[in-house]
């Protein structure tokens, strides 16, 4: 429990109505002081990597259809605008160029790719208690997006993100436990020059957070660069190979079925460079992929079956996530839909796509079209985390802080992010049933006591409900559960005014991811480095 949340004494907590627990050991006190610390990670009710997948939207014959869909799409319509290296790369695996240009992929050669393609990614941090096990239905919630806005909640307005933006967003997400990585949320618009933009965007985000993070490069010349600053970060070219905390985020794809053909180029130079690559196709519903839910995630799965086939002709086994970003549209008006309902069964069912192969994969979840952090954001976000979580997708990205339809980012919601996220990864852990749990014997012994102990009658202050009270429960350190007068004796607190408060207050202790000024002088000595030292 946290202590920022305002706890009052109410009849099931006040000793006085209970004289028996004062006989327990250190008293009252005591255990609000065990509640308030930080629980060890076995005890905690939620962690990074809890096993989802008991939600399925599509059946085994679903998927065997989506499955040989896009397998058949490969074959006879395939994809476009590959660059040459690419053109090269494929087609001595298997892969038949045609007289129109398009790349085809017979069926033999993905199930051949699929086969040595990596299955356990372990995504890294540059602190190892922060990595990320992709393996199974494991499931963590990060950021992600390009917005080029940061939304004001105080005056109610968007504005140009800046670098400082995207590193204090950084610097929060390290502090959040329910936020497992950083994928860059946003674009620094006050810089200019592409190049300087890329590297300061590689320091903003490691200089605040040793959580795994994700980036994307605005060309494939800038690869080298960015990755000799890796290096450096890391301590050498092969200590960042042995871990490589950086991951690039890479849209190697315009749907419909086209190559990027400069992504792709910059994805083999991530590759060379030893980094992980998310292959990325995000496709909109009704424009750029099939209106139908199945067509969009046909579609999808096909783009990034080319990716899979593409990266293990190149390098086999590199790392590698399958990331079908399919997202919605709002037929009425043309404009892109992240927060619907529609949006969480289409990348519900991607992840089980992803399952299906045994591929670490990602999608979309928690974004909203809300502009503000307001009640619609909140069932927007909630909808699509949950449905993410409980399909067994292993990145969800775009989980906290993102509105206005990726336009825009909020500091405040990605911290009320970590507590809506909190809900989420609970109902992903779902319902144990065993002896403890069916409490039967608590069941006897309040209701019928013991030869010693009369029958209490209730549950409340129990010592089975006590040791399960911080293992089961996931309690929000900013959501308010105060009854109406508590919260008037508080001066009404306002959920968004806490996020704020608690935002400052992380903003105003330096960020434990920040370099030694050895290593922070020689980057400022090789690169332009535009945030202050």
């Amino acid at each position: 429990m946290s202590l920022d949340t305002p706890q009052s004494p109410s009849p099931s907590t006040d000793p006085s109505t209970h004289p028996r627990r004062g006989n327990r050991s250190g008293g009252r006190a005591a255990r609000h002081a065990a509640r308030a610390a930080k629980l060890s990670d076995d005890m905690r009710p939620i962690r990074p990597g809890m096993s989802g997948g008991t939600y399925k939207p599509l059946t085994e014959a679903d998927v065997a259809r989506i499955h040989d869909a896009a397998l058949t799409a490969l074959e006879t319509i395939g994809l476009a605008d590959a660059p040459p290296s690419g053109v090269t790369i494929m087609t001595e695996a298997g892969a038949v160029l045609g007289e129109d240009g398009r790349l085809r992929y017979p069926r033999a050669l993905v199930e051949d790719m699929l086969a040595k393609a990596c299955k356990d990614v372990t995504l890294v941090g540059r602190e190892a208690r922060h990595d990320l096990d992709l393996s199974g239905t494991r499931v963590h919630y990060g950021t992600a997006g390009a917005a080029v806005s940061m939304v004001d909640v105080a005056g109610n307005a968007f504005r140009d993100s800046t670098l400082q933006d995207l590193h204090d967003a950084a610097r929060i997400t390290d502090v959040l436990d329910n936020v497992h990585f950083l994928q860059r949320p946003m674009v620094a618009r006050d810089i200019l020059d592409n190049l300087e933009m890329d590297l300061n965007t590689i320091y903003a985000c490691t200089a605040g957070t040793t959580k795994h993070i994700g980036t994307s490069f605005s060309d494939p010349s800038h690869v080298g660069d960015c990755l000799e600053m890796l290096y450096m970060i890391a301590g050498g070219e092969d200590a960042f190979r042995a871990r490589p905390f950086m991951s690039n985020s890479n849209c190697f794809v315009v749907p419909p079925m086209k190559f990027a053909t400069e992504s792709c180029e910059t994805m083999e130079a991530c590759i060379r460079g030893g980094m992980p690559v998310l292959l990325l196709s995000a496709g909109m519903s009704g424009a750029t992929a099939p209106s139908t839910t199945a067509g969009a995630i046909v579609q999808a799965v096909a783009e990034c079956l080319a990716g899979v086939v593409y990266v293990n002709a190149m390098a086999p086994g590199h790392p590698a996530i399958f990331g079908t970003w399919p997202f919605g549209l709002d037929l009425r008006t043309g404009a892109m839909t992240v927060g619907s309902g529609e949006q969480a069964l289409l990348t519900a069912g991607c992840a089980q796509m992803h399952g299906f192969y045994g591929l670490p994969g990602g999608a979309a979840g928690g974004a909203s079209d809300s502009k503000m952090p307001d009640m619609q954001a909140g069932w927007e976000q909630m909808c699509s985390n949950v449905m993410a979580g409980l399909s067994g997708c292993n990145m969800v990205y775009e989980a906290a802080g993102m509105h206005a339809s990726l336009l825009g980012f909020c500091h405040e919601s990605l911290i009320l992010g970590d507590d809506l996220i909190g809900q989420a990864q609970r109902c992903v852990r779902g319902i144990e049933v065993d002896d403890e749990t069916l409490a039967l014997d608590q069941m006897a012994e309040v209701c019928l006591g013991t030869p010693d102990k009369p029958a209490p009658g209730h549950y409340l202050g129990t010592d089975r409900t006590l040791s399960h009270m911080e293992r089961d429960c996931v309690y929000p350190a900013l959501g308010n559960r105060m009854s109406p007068k508590e919260w008037a004796e508080n001066d009404r607190p306002v959920l968004v005014e806490g996020a704020t408060a608690r935002k400052e207050a992380i903003l105003a202790t330096r960020s434990g991811a920040r370099f030694d000024a050895a290593l922070d002088g020689a980057l400022r000595a090789r690169f332009n480095i535009h945030l202050p030292a």
